[in-house]
């Protein structure tokens, strides 16, 4: 009984450490982003509320499908149970690392130090939820998967993988530095460079699974049906980030919107391939 005890006190310990390390894969360029502990320091409640729920909502979706833990169960308990528990691990993590880093003090406001920690606290909690695609998955156990179909998995993998790598870039300059130079044929031009790169990098590089690619069941089986559908979940993942760190509001002109949402579309539709590649 002490055995059995302690060997799932030993699974238990060993999922946390997987999901901490995904974590700190994908969350740690953003502690080190000016730009989101701005944001951060002078977010109001509801946003801090809306980007939990946002959050949690995000990666109960991606647990249907994916989740930190080998063994998974598969229930809805279980999805929103793992969901709860991987916003601890990133709230904790960026928490523990911002202190390091002397953003979090107590010389900082409580409303600004929360808002920090909420807002670095995000792309964590994508990377602990991701652990298993992130860093190697012992594929004699994940014969638990929960797909229940291609289509669902493919723009969950899709919209998280995408998300990721917007929100890295979103909060930065970058983008309205390089909206203010672009023509209309240069943002066509980005669009066709999405759409390719996003092809090559699921269909035509050798990657793993690509096989398993070609013989997919969902709505958009074809590659380029299946690129096309994945590019326009980027392009909204993108248009959110940028909402989301408010580099674009409602009452700007929509080709603003457009011209950066098009270029943010560029790396999101990278991510959102590897996305699918390790769905």
């Amino acid at each position: 009984m002490k055995m059995q005890v302690g060997e799932q006190w030993k699974t238990e310990f060993t999922d946390l450490v997987r999901g901490a390390s995904g974590g700190f894969l994908f969350g740690i360029p953003l502690l080190y982003t000016m730009e989101v502990w701005w944001i951060g320091s002078y977010i109001g409640p509801l946003r801090m509320l809306l980007a939990l729920v946002f959050t949690f909502l995000i990666v109960f979706l991606l647990n249907q499908s994916f989740g930190f833990r080998y063994d998974t169960g598969t229930k809805t308990f279980d999805a929103v149970k793992d969901a709860i528990e991987a916003l601890a691990i990133g709230i904790v993590c960026s928490g523990l690392t911002l202190i390091l880093l002397q953003e979090i003090t107590l010389n900082v406001s409580l409303s600004g130090a929360i808002g920090k920690l909420i807002y670095e606290s995000v792309p964590f909690t994508f990377g602990v939820a991701l652990a298993n695609q992130l860093l190697g998955r012992d594929e004699s156990r994940s014969g638990n998967s929960k797909h229940g179909s291609a289509t669902l998995s493919d723009i969950s993998a899709t919209l998280i993988g995408a998300m990721i790598i917007a929100f890295n870039i979103a909060p930065t300059d970058e983008i309205p530095m390089l909206a203010s130079a672009v023509t209309g044929g240069w943002l066509l031009a980005t669009m066709g460079a999405s759409l390719l790169i996003s092809y090559c990098i699921v269909f035509a590089a050798g990657f793993g699974r690509q096989t398993q690619r070609y013989q997919h069941q969902g709505v958009f089986q074809r590659p380029w049906g299946e690129t096309i559908a994945a590019y326009l979940v980027s392009l909204f993942a993108a248009m959110l980030m940028l909402a989301f760190f408010q580099k674009l509001h409602f009452d700007d002109p929509w080709q603003l919107w457009l011209r950066y949402t098009i270029l943010l579309g560029l790396p999101a539709s990278v991510g959102g391939a590897a996305g699918r590649l390790a769905a």
